[in-house]
This record gives C-alpha cells, structure tokens and sequence, in this order.
C-alpha cells in the first residue's frame, strides 16, 4: 500500500501566520499538525511510501522537515503550483500524482491538516476487513458545522448517499477527509474525463459509492479540520490540555500566562500578560496585555494591547 498525505493548499484564511510557511507545520505542543500521521505511517509495516503532495512553494520547507525528522518511508511529490489560482483542486492534483508516481497498488489518502484521535493502523485494519473502499466518518454535532463538509448517509456501515456541503444538511455525519482504495478502485482518471468536479474529494466519493460498495470507519475520537485560526487554537487547546508550554530556552519574566499559551523556543515575554495565544520562535513581548494572539517568528511586540490578531510583523507607529 501506498499513501498520499495532502499538503498542497496554501491556507489563506490564516495568513498572513501560513503565508510564507505550510499550516501543516504549525506548532502543535511539541509537535506539529503533520507529524502525528507522517509518525504513524512510518511505524505501519502495510505502507510502503507515503508521498507527501505539496506545491512549489512550500517544498524545501517540506524537504527539510522530512530530513530533520528522519522520515525514511515519506518522499516530496511537488505539484506544478505556486499560488493558490494555480492549484488542480484535491482530484485533479491526486490523478496527476497517481499517475507522475506511477502507482498502482492499494492506496490510503489524507488530508495533511487533519489531527485525529483515532490510530490510523485501526482504520487500514477496517479497510482489509471490507476489500473495498472506505472513508472515515465522524459526528460533528451540528447541522450548521456540517454545511462545510461532505454529507455521508449510511445502511450499517455502507455509505448510500453522499453529499458534498449541502445547503440543508439532514444529518450531522460528515466525512473528514481521510480515505482507502483497493487499487481497482483508484479510478481518479475516470473520473475526471467524465468533466466532473475536480476540486474536493467528497465529489470522488459520491461518485464512486455509485460505482461500487463504499464503507465508512465511523468514530467517536477527537478530529480537528485546521483550517483557520479558530480551529487551531481549539487544537492546541486539547493539545496542552489547557494548559500553558514555555519552551525550555524561552525566556519569561514577571509576566502572567494564562490558558492555552505555547511560549516557544528562542521567544521573549517581559512585564506581559497572555491569554490563549501563541508566541513563535525568536518572538519578542514586553509590557503587553496578548489574547487570542498568534506572533510569527522574529516579531516584536512592545507596550500594546492585542486581541483577535494573527501579526507576522508590525510598525512603530501602530
């Protein structure tokens, strides 16, 4: 079996904290988003290579964190992207990989911004019991979360209908973006010479349950779709329990942190007070009341009060 972890998008809506770095790579605890599943796969003796599909833009920073974290099994697959108006959409970017890489045995997918609670061994163990595709569902509690998604309807643990972000969803079961394929039902190419939609892979799914069984590994565990700010700090919220990180060569003096703080390394808080905010390596904070607040790298915050703010830089006169 193969896998491909998705990594290619260029997270928009949190920049201008991802507009020069992969939100992939977001410092979760004392780790990332992505290495949670890059670790996992490496470990599962079924996968062969995972191929981890990014842009252009962001490849060197993939390359060196392959590198710098010893991943012997995962391997770049660079899409001809450099800017969010190039990209393919998931399916046509995942036809082209299939086939620039030359695959053709089994295959699992994920979304590389997805931090799931669940093992992924659990879910490849259901794929081999079922021979047939199958897609990870879970409940998300609410019709209004559940118009961002892809609908999945079930008949025991067969997906019968899907929907990719209804505009009245009937149900609250949606599918997170994280799949497997025996190799005969690898049919991106088939699809999309059908002029069908090329951009999120729910459409795939709903075509392909269609074609063929597809099942769903339904589950209760924590799931995290990081895709803007509010998500990630949920993320690090669960992460650190709710607690505050201050990286051993941070430097913190007669500050108060509160909830929900990673103080990283290299970074400086003097004569401040944060709240559920997130202080990037070399950043500096004096005399600041933070809340809600990521500062990026090398950023310099002196005698200001902030809240709701993603800051990559700012200027003296602000």
């Amino acid at each position: 079996m193969d896998a491909i972890v998705l990594a290619g998008g260029y997270a928009t809506r949190m920049w201008p904290i991802t507009k020069h770095q992969p939100k992939m790579l977001l410092p979760v605890g004392e780790t990332t988003v992505i290495d949670g599943t890059l670790a996992e796969l490496e470990a599962d003796e079924r996968v062969d290579t995972v191929y981890l599909s990014t842009n252009e833009a962001f490849a060197n920073v993939f390359a060196d964190h392959i590198e710098k974290n010893g991943y012997e099994k995962a391997q770049l697959s660079v899409e001809d992207t450099s800017d969010e108006d190039e990209k393919f959409g998931v399916v046509g970017a995942l036809a082209q990989l299939y086939e620039r890489e030359d695959l053709d045995d089994d295959l699992f997918v994920i979304a590389g911004d997805n931090l799931i609670g669940f093992d992924l061994s659990d879910f490849l163990d259901h794929f081999e019991k079922k021979e047939a595709p199958v897609l990870a569902a879970y409940d998300v509690g609410s019709l209004e979360k559940a118009k961002s998604y892809g609908l999945v309807e079930l008949d025991g643990d067969q997906v019968v209908d899907f929907q990719e972000k209804p505009e009245e969803p009937k149900s609250t079961l949606v599918s997170i973006a994280c799949y497997a394929f025996p190799a005969d039902s690898v049919r991106f190419a088939e699809y999309l010479q059908g002029e069908n939609n090329p951009d999120e892979p729910g459409w795939y799914i709903d075509w392909l349950q269609d074609q063929e069984p597809t099942y769903a590994y339904t589950f209760d565990d924590v799931w995290f779709d990081i895709g803007e700010a509010d998500a990630y700090f949920d993320t690090v919220e669960w992460k650190l329990d709710g607690g505050s990180l201050i990286h051993s060569d941070a430097t913190v003096e007669n500050s108060e942190i509160g909830n929900t703080v990673h103080v990283m390394e290299g970074a400086e808080v003097i004569d401040s007070q944060l709240d559920r905010t997130l202080v990037f390596p070399n950043a500096t904070v004096r005399n600041s009341d933070l809340d809600e607040t990521i500062l990026n790298h090398n950023v310099e915050i002196a005698d200001k009060d902030i809240a709701d703010a993603l800051i990559s830089q700012i200027s003296p006169e602000q």
